[in-house]
């Protein structure tokens, strides 16, 4: 049940990631920074793409995903068609990654220390979707502020 409800959430979310960013007027709006907004949109879409890649694809779905934080928050002007491709990679990737999992394998201790503590995998996977829909809330307050 546990493992169905996660990937159900997760796909809900990423679907809703997609929603928000078609919402942008235009693609530039996607990449404003101004006044004490740190992070764009697109910055933060390809954040929560490559967080859950790495975590759920790479660590526990042995993708082979190289994450590149770093990219995450530098790389600009991505056309939106391209966001929405890799949401709908990283749809796939969470799905084929947790489907595999067994009940045990939530029980067990997540492959990497978070923060330098040992989690469990269950742990975990509800600290990301808790990290997701915290980035996903600032990409809609974003939005709000920059569309008008």
């Amino acid at each position: 049940m546990l493992k169905e409800s996660i990937i159900e959430i997760l796909i809900r979310d990423l679907n809703k990631l997609k929603d928000e960013i078609s919402l942008y007027k235009d693609e530039t709006s996607l990449w404003i920074i101004k006044n004490e907004i740190n992070n764009s949109a697109g910055n933060l879409c390809l954040h929560l793409i490559g967080n859950l890649n790495h975590f759920i694809g790479a660590l526990l779905g042995n993708t082979g995903y190289v994450r590149n934080r770093e990219n995450e928050f530098s790389a600009k002007n991505i056309l939106r068609t391209e966001l929405y491709m890799e949401i709908d990679r990283t749809n796939d990737v969470i799905s084929n990654s947790l489907l595999n999992l067994s009940k045990e394998d939530f029980e067990k201790d997540f492959p990497s220390e978070k923060h330098g503590k040992i989690v469990k995998t269950d742990y975990m996977l509800l600290h990301l979707i808790t990290h997701f829909n915290y980035h996903l809330g600032q990409i809609n307050y974003h939005r709000r502020l920059i569309n008008n």
